[in-house]
């Protein structure tokens, strides 16, 4: 006799809206009760502080997962982009425009015409011989100071054109070499290009944080979390120019203040 063996169908995967708490599909975008996306910023905020808000004192302390894990944008460096591309326009106009052409750097022989006559009629009443108008001369190049003009001007170009890419790249490359990561405990950092560092500040002694955006910040999604704290290698901490920073801000906020209840800190003002 055969048997048969009878799977039962596999469950639907399902997950509770942070909005408004319904259940919905694992895989949704959008919440088909409340019609929030749950893909925004928002959401990713109200998820975290409720992961963090649904921990005890005792997961909190027996759980290293790392809650937010970002490097700073490159976009943080729009500012020092646009300022690079002035020098970079001023070296464009070196190099093209021949500033030996200028009229200072030709000769030219002028007479003052009206002083001359005017000097002509007083001659004639005083039967006295006039002077001829003096002659003023300008700076001249000679040829030869020409050709190392023209040099000097399109290498100082060139040199001023270099120096302001390979100082942006530099810049971009100590950008992306840093690296936060954040746990329910601590905060982890790493920076350097050739002398990396690592280093660690404990959640418990933030004191205060602060979200800041400027107006190009927020028109390129970024923005800078700064924290206060009781840690006498950084007392003042930064996270330079993250996306998500909303969602970063929310994250320390929980934490910081978990940390101090599950550690009986009191910070006084």
């Amino acid at each position: 006799m055969e048997t048969v063996t009878f799977t039962p169908p596999a469950q639907p995967q399902t997950k509770q809206c942070p909005f408004c708490a319904e259940t919905i599909q694992a895989a949704a975008v959008k919440c088909r009760f409340c019609g929030e996306f749950l893909n925004t910023d928002r959401a990713k905020s109200l998820k975290a502080s409720s992961v963090l808000d649904s921990q005890s004192p005792e997961d909190e302390a027996a759980d290293g997962s790392v809650l937010f894990r970002a490097r700073p944008s490159l976009w943080g460096m729009a500012g020092t982009a646009i300022r690079g591309l002035l020098f970079i326009a001023v070296a464009v106009f070196l190099f093209v425009y021949p500033l030996e052409n200028l009229s200072v750097f030709q000769s030219s022989e002028t007479e003052d015409l009206s002083a001359y006559n005017a000097e002509m009629e007083e001659a004639a009443e005083s039967d006295v011989a006039a002077e001829p108008a003096e002659e003023m001369t300008g700076f001249e190049l000679t040829e030869e100071q020409t050709i190392a003009f023209t040099y000097y001007r399109k290498t100082t170009a060139v040199g001023l054109a270099c120096l302001v890419v390979l100082i942006i790249l530099m810049k971009m490359v100590r950008l992306k070499m840093i690296c936060y990561e954040v746990t329910a405990n601590r905060i982890e950092y790493s920076r350097g290009v050739l002398d990396r560092k690592i280093d660690n500040l404990d959640m418990f002694r933030v004191i205060d944080l602060k979200l800041r955006r400027t107006l190009l910040d927020c028109m390129l999604g970024i923005g800078t979390v700064g924290l206060i704290t009781t840690d006498k290698t950084d007392p003042e901490f930064t996270f330079e120019k993250l996306r998500n920073c909303r969602l970063l801000y929310d994250i320390i906020k929980k934490a910081s203040l978990a940390a101090d209840r599950r550690t009986g800190v009191v910070h006084l003002e």
